[in-house]
């Protein structure tokens, strides 16, 4: 709204309906700045340390409202210029001036907040581990119970602000590491409770004490993680060296190759060379694994000899080039950066298979978790003999899920997800000797129900591990078909009773492969427009405008459709593709409304934007109304399925029409106003306090909060046992 009224352009003639826009959009401004200031002065009043500051910035923001609501009170000025009230007609320099302002205020006031969450979230992290320290030293049953109580309580807390601020980055990198973070506080923290209870029952045993010094000692290092990601600090002033992986390093090298088509004098070919070296050197992961099949190892071999060839044989072409830009030498060139890349590809494609091929192995092979069977039952028995047995078997086991986890990274294709497996190797590297310890621990007390109860939470937390590197190895080939990649994925999808409140009693449901056939079509479509919208998103300069934002999102919900007519995907039965067929409807009616708005800046076209966007609410509405429509019986949830499908379809035919429409018409318009770049508008929504647990942001949930606070009220159990 400040961007329209600062674009707003003086006209000799002003009709009523131009005054009354004016004066409407002055006091939305005033009023949406009200109530942000009313949340900013009730957080200085509970927080003395800043109150200074947030209520000095707060005045300084209601003071540039009131003024733009001044500035604006045209509507019964049938004369603005003789009046001698001034206006924005006679002052524009004043408008300018008190939106700089009111930025500027309302960025302090941001800023002053998220110190406020930061110092929040430490203190919550200061009392956990206080309360550990606590823990670890207790010689009472009676005590303990006492203690975890209020460990419980914290760490609860703990959870719903650090799953907030998880919500709120928008570095999917740091997001990634959050998560990981978060998921080994939410797995250790019942670790906690039995390895605890393991060394009070048994105080003189030695494997107990390792067992439950290694919980602690995990929690205190993940904790530590999540506040180096919320202040962005490392310690000791460290910068973070992440290990480069073979995609990351090609994709680097591919982008500095066939730059030499637009400039031959941007970097060195010494340049090149160093970055071809360190690729070939991370190819050492795979030929040195003593997991790679023979098969692979001469392959990579092999186009790692001609990966080195092409360099250079580009380098001499390059060179030669350089010194007389000929027709023949210039082809020559693009000849020899093609057969480059198309090698980094090949070698970038047998990496990939070498990783996910020996992953796909190890998994189908440890499915029946024989080893941790047999660890339980040999505990039980008091098999001294056999348990040391059966832990090298599970320390083979081991090292080969680390191997496959350190060979996935180099080939995941995004950071999030070398970050995720990253947490699984840690986790395998961790778990596995916590697992031994505690079955050694049963070994030496065979009798011990505490002891056999700590065997099990660590034996399911490997179970859990190899469940989650299944999903991963899925995650990872999407990415490799192209898809799923540096894209936003919407994760909306229904819980049990809380959106909906039919939801228990239907039934979810799958497509059976007859019905996957029927819609192959349908959804092969849908996968041809989700890349047609990517590669128009992509031209866009600015990659924060909000109808690419929504475009971007929708192109990442159909695609999530598309996945489910294959079988493939998070959304697992019909019932979560309604809801996901729901989400996407609203997505598209939001884009209308970012329409509408840019209408309001453009001339051109405007006709047409304006009918455009009547005709995308037109289809989001039909959409939500076929995926709300109640469907019994399974003839009749399959018409539903390809109703909803088409009509995802029908929108993404728009979508595609209406992206690129919408980039020349701002381009236009850029061009019009210089330097002046269009604003996403300010939204009221986007500084309510409320949570919607529909609404895609809010998804992130806290970890374990059910489990801790059944932890906690059943600690009278604890106490009787």
């Amino acid at each position: 709204q400040i961007t329209t009224l600062i674009n707003h352009k003086d006209k000799p003639k002003r009709s009523d309906k131009t005054l009354q826009a004016i004066q409407r959009v002055g006091q939305a401004v005033n009023l949406a700045v009200g109530r942000f200031v009313t949340v900013g002065e009730a957080i200085a009043n509970e927080n003395h340390e800043l109150k200074e500051e947030m209520s000095v910035a707060c005045i300084e923001a209601r003071r540039a409202g009131e003024t733009i609501a001044q500035l604006t009170d045209v509507a019964s000025l049938d004369h603005p210029e003789s009046d001698s009230h001034i206006t924005i007609f006679t002052d524009k320099t004043g408008v300018v001036k008190a939106a700089r302002l009111l930025l500027s205020s309302v960025t302090k006031v941001l800023v002053l907040a998220d110190r406020i969450v930061i110092k929040q979230i430490i203190t919550s992290r200061n009392k956990v581990l206080a309360t550990m320290d606590q823990l670890e030293k207790v010689s009472s049953f009676q005590e303990f119970v006492q203690i975890f109580s209020q460990f419980g309580n914290e760490m609860v807390e703990f959870a719903h602000l650090t799953g907030d601020r998880q919500n709120d980055l928008k570095d999917e990198k740091k997001k990634a590491r959050m998560a990981a973070s978060r998921a080994v506080l939410e797995k250790c923290t019942m670790m906690l409770l039995t390895a605890s209870k393991t060394c009070l029952r048994h105080p003189d045993c030695e494997s107990a004490r390792i067992n439950k010094d290694g919980v602690f000692h995990r929690m205190r290092l993940a904790l530590e993680q999540v506040i180096e990601i919320v202040t962005d600090s490392r310690p000791n002033g460290e910068n973070e060296m992440a290990p480069i992986s073979i995609y990351s390093g090609i994709k680097e090298f591919k982008n500095k190759v066939e730059g030499l088509r637009e400039n031959l004098y941007f970097l060195s070919k010494e340049n090149l060379s160093t970055m071809l070296e360190v690729i070939l050197e991370h190819t050492e992961d795979f030929t040195d694994s003593a997991y790679t099949s023979h098969e692979h190892r001469e392959h990579i071999l092999e186009l790692s000899k001609q990966a080195k060839m092409e360099l250079e044989q580009l380098v001499s072409v390059w060179m030669q080039a350089q010194s007389q830009k000929t027709k023949d030498l210039m082809e020559d060139l693009e000849v020899a950066i093609l057969k480059t890349c198309q090698c980094m590809n090949d070698l970038k494609r047998e990496v990939h298979s070498a990783a996910t091929s020996l992953a796909a192995d190890l998994l189908k092979y440890h499915t029946d978790h024989m080893v941790l069977k047999a660890l339980k039952i040999t505990g039980v028995e008091g098999n001294l003999e056999a348990v040391a047995e059966y832990t090298c078997k599970l320390s083979e086991q081991k090292e080969q899920l680390v191997e496959m986890c350190r060979l996935l990274r180099h080939v995941s294709g995004t950071e999030p997800l070398e970050i995720t497996c990253i947490h699984a190797e840690d986790t395998f590297q961790v778990t596995g000797p916590q697992i031994i310890s505690a079955a050694e621990t049963l070994a030496l007390h065979p009798s011990s129900k505490i002891a056999k109860e700590n065997l099990e939470v660590f034996c399911e937390a490997w179970e859990s591990q190899l469940s989650d590197m299944s999903l991963l190895l899925r995650e990872i080939n999407d990415v490799f078909e192209g898809r799923r990649g540096e894209k936003r994925v919407y994760l909306s999808l229904p819980r049990p009773g809380k959106h909906n409140a039919n939801l228990k009693a239907l039934k979810p449901v799958k497509l059976d492969t007859e019905e996957q056939a029927k819609i192959a079509k349908l959804g092969l479509e849908l996968h041809l427009l989700t890349s047609d919208v990517d590669s128009e998103t992509e031209k866009w300069e600015d990659q924060e405008n909000e109808i690419v934002q929504h475009g971007q999102g929708m192109s990442s919900m159909a695609y999530s459709m598309y996945l489910f007519t294959r079988g493939e995907g998070l959304l697992k039965t019909t019932q979560d593709l309604f809801h996901q067929a729901e989400i996407f409807a609203t997505e598209g009616t939001k884009l209308a409304s970012a329409l509408h708005a840019l209408s309001d800046q453009v001339h051109d076209d405007k006709p047409l934007l304006l009918l455009e966007a009547e005709k995308l609410i037109s289809l989001c509405k039909q959409l939500q109304i076929t995926a709300k429509a109640p469907a019994q019986g399974k003839s009749a949830t399959f018409t539903k399925v390809d109703a909803c499908i088409l009509k995802t379809r029908n929108v993404m035919t728009l979508l595609c029409q209406l992206l690129p429409l919408c980039c020349k018409l701002l381009r236009k318009n850029k061009a019009g106003n210089g330097c002046l770049k269009p604003a996403p508008p300010w939204k009221e929504d986007r500084i309510r306090t409320g949570t919607n647990a529909r609404t895609p942001e809010r998804r992130v949930d806290t970890f374990g909060i059910k489990s801790l606070e059944n932890h906690v009220t059943n600690m009278t159990f604890l106490e009787s046992k």
